[in-house]
């Protein structure tokens, strides 16, 4: 640790405080009380619904054991690399997802507005799933399950309850009926509309839910890091408690081993289908929360000694163990579906919502108090979508600001304050999505504005300025520093070519395989619907070459030379030589400039 002193000003950032950084001219930011709040709030963070509903379905669709070929390629080559990547940024600069990009690359603190503006987009959608969680757990405490048989006022005349006993009367699917959890979800729960240009009227139960989310979400984290890691301890820790439950449950029931074999059968063939290979990727990056700035600021409130990369490696191999074992839980049960009903596994076997909301409540009506099972299930998904997206997402906004504008919002209840009004109007605007239409506009922004092909780009664009533009050897002396040795020089390798690589292909063939998107097998969303998730995917995108165009055409000196000065990082613009009278440095001074690491050798 040095302190380089010019004109009586520190010319680095770096002093002899116990390993920490010091932050000048500010309040003491404030660290994580102990390690294990720390990986119990990334953990909450990257592991979601996403584990339990969307991997074992892609495992099962894209060849199930052979699907761990591409998942585990795009995990090392990718998803390790830039978790510890944005990790170790967030340590280093202790920083947040914004103002970290200034002190080490200014002309590209775009990204970091561009990811704020998607945690934005998901924060204000990804609690819908939670709004319809507690309607489902709050149905659950009655004496007959509402989705478990027909004969409620929101049922039709087509609908046949396909239970054990009517199987032992012989009666056979049809066509034209309907199951009474299906009608459940898509007559009571959303009472959705026939499509995006039908908005409906709100659904008053779905908007006291909703308000009821955002109370928690507030209360759990209006403190900061101090009340977001306590309430890790409980939020990160009982889904894990609840999933290990389901899978032995499930493991003991009938037909059980029959759902496992269509999950893990390995169907090589699978392997020169492309769609596998993208689907692969896209759930590291999702799982991984790659590229929204979470893992930046989270990272930020560590100690500076933090052996961040040993943290970064076992967190991201709890990810994808977690995601095999829900998938060994989730199917089966869906096994125990097929072996009481006689339905084939592709009829059950279903992504996002389908699964949660109707697989699962058809499954635990069939079990001994199917009440029980089924308040377990959705507290489950309930604190896996708070701690994944609600909680980290809305500390991380909070870090940004508080970062940029330190002296006023570190001062009384101003925090407090504006993240009550930051809450206060994404309640507001999540209220077109619990209208009877709003499913469809949910899934409009969440396939356009929270894919992967924008997280894609946000890690090509990071991997491009830390390897490129700062300096990939620059950053790996600065982890040596903080962790104390050089991590494995693969790290280095994947930021330089692999990573980017590897996402500039992916990004490539999803353009190229694109089709406008559907709302389960029949809705084919309108042209103008497409555009608008466009517009919207390219909203956040655009803020990086619109800061780049800002920082250059405000800054002083040649075009050259702005540039120049925009690639370096705050601190050596500090180490700067005297300029006189000239506006900005020289192109040779700048180019030659020493690193840190030269100047306190």
């Amino acid at each position: 640790m040095f302190t380089t002193e010019k004109d009586g000003d520190s010319c680095g950032v770096f002093v002899p405080n116990g390993g920490q950084k010091k932050l000048q001219g500010t309040q003491e930011r404030g660290y994580w009380s102990t390690k294990a709040e720390f990986i119990l709030t990334v953990m909450g963070a990257i592991i979601g619904p996403g584990n339990v509903w969307r991997f074992p379905y892609l495992c099962y669709k894209n060849g199930g054991g052979v699907f761990f070929i591409p998942y585990i390629l795009f995990m090392v080559i990718c998803g390790i690399p830039l978790f510890f990547l944005e990790t170790a940024m967030g340590q280093y600069t202790n920083q947040g997802g914004i103002t970290c990009w200034k002190k080490i690359c200014p002309l590209f603190q775009g990204i970091g507005y561009a990811s704020h503006l998607i945690i934005a987009f998901g924060a204000t959608s990804y609690i819908i799933i939670i709004a319809w969680s507690f309607f489902y757990l709050f149905s659950s405490f009655s004496a007959d399950l509402p989705w478990a048989t027909c004969g409620n006022d929101w049922n039709t005349d087509s609908c046949m309850d396909y239970s054990i006993a009517n199987r032992s009367l012989g009666v056979k699917r049809s066509q034209n009926t309907t199951l009474p959890v299906v009608e459940f979800w898509e007559r009571r729960v959303l009472k959705i509309s026939g499509g995006i240009e039908e908005v409906g009227s709100l659904r008053w139960e779905l908007v006291l839910c909703l308000i009821l989310a955002w109370v928690v979400c507030y209360f759990c984290i209006w403190k900061g890091i101090k009340s977001t890691g306590k309430a890790a301890y409980f939020t990160a820790t009982f889904p894990y408690a609840m999933l290990l439950i389901l899978l032995i449950r499930g493991l003991t029931l009938p037909g059980a081993i029959d759902g496992i074999i269509y999950y893990i059968y390995p169907d090589v063939s699978r392997l020169s289908d492309p769609q596998v290979w993208l689907d692969a990727g896209t759930q590291i990056f999702f799982s991984y929360a790659i590229g929204l700035g979470f893992l930046t600021s989270l990272g930020s409130y560590n100690t500076y000694n933090n052996n961040c990369y040993k943290d970064c490696f076992y967190l991201c191999l709890l990810n994808s163990a977690t995601s095999v074992v829900a998938g060994f839980a989730i199917f089966s049960i869906l096994g125990f579906m097929t072996y009481e009903q006689g339905v084939n596994i592709a009829e059950v076997a279903e992504s996002g919502p389908g699964l949660a909301f109707i697989v699962y409540p058809r499954a635990v009506a069939m079990m001994p108090m199917p009440q029980v099972w089924a308040a377990c299930f959705f507290l489950m998904i309930i604190l896996l979508g708070l701690d994944s997206q609600q909680f980290v997402g809305l500390e991380c906004l909070m870090t940004s600001l508080v970062d940029l504008y330190p002296s006023y919002l570190r001062q009384g209840y101003r925090r407090e304050l504006v993240l009550l009004a930051i809450c206060a109007v994404c309640c507001l605007l999540g209220l077109s999505l619990v209208t009877e239409g709003g499913m469809y506009l949910l899934q409009l922004v969440d396939f356009y504005v929270c894919s992967g092909t924008t997280l894609l780009l946000l890690s090509i664009c990071q991997s491009v300025s830390i390897a490129w533009v700062y300096g990939a050897e620059r950053f790996y002396g600065n982890i040596t520093d903080m962790i104390g040795y050089r991590p494995p020089p693969l790290m280095k390798l994947c930021w330089c070519y692999l990573t980017p690589c590897l996402c500039f292909g992916t990004f490539i063939f999803s353009i190229v395989r694109y089709s406008p998107l559907k709302f389960s097998s029949t809705y084919v969303y309108p042209l103008w619907a497409n555009i608008l998730g466009w517009f919207l995917a390219t909203i956040s995108l655009s803020l990086i070459p619109l800061f780049v165009l800002y920082k250059l055409v405000n800054g002083e000196g040649t075009l050259r030379q702005r540039f120049l000065l925009l690639c370096l990082p705050e601190d050596d613009l500090k180490c700067l030589p005297p300029l006189g009278d000239d506006v900005a440095a020289p192109l040779t001074e700048i180019k030659h400039l020493p690193r840190q690491d030269e100047v306190a050798k």
